[in-house]
């Protein structure tokens, strides 16, 4: 289960890394286009400082938000394999005690029958 869990988390990084990427892209092209509508007139430079700062601060809210469902997300992944994990090693703990009290009556009746 630990191999799946570090793919699985190696591709929810590449698929935030990816979102970072596309995030500088879509800045980019905000901001040449808004220069191009200051160099055409249509806005004032301060409009487009606005603009802006508007498209910055709702993709904070926004990539702020996805990081978040991310992190819940991946922590109740891990959660449940280990959820998992400690199932498996609950029922190993109830094989070994039930080993143990076999060989604890196997050596009781080994000594009985020495004794007798």
């Amino acid at each position: 289960m630990r191999l799946c869990s570090v793919c699985m988390i190696d591709s929810i990084k590449k698929v935030m890394l990816a979102g970072v990427g596309a995030a500088v892209i879509t800045a980019e092209k905000v901001e040449d286009a808004l220069s191009d509508w200051v160099d055409r007139g249509k806005i004032s430079a301060d409009e487009a400082r606005a603009m802006a700062q508007k498209v910055a601060s709702q993709g904070k809210e926004e990539f702020e938000s996805a990081a978040k469902d991310v992190r819940k997300s991946v922590h109740e992944l891990l959660e449940r394999a280990g959820m998992g994990q400690k199932d498996r090693v609950d029922a190993l703990e109830k094989r070994l005690l039930a080993l143990e009290i076999e060989v604890a009556n196997l050596n009781t009746h080994l000594r009985n029958d020495t004794t007798r």
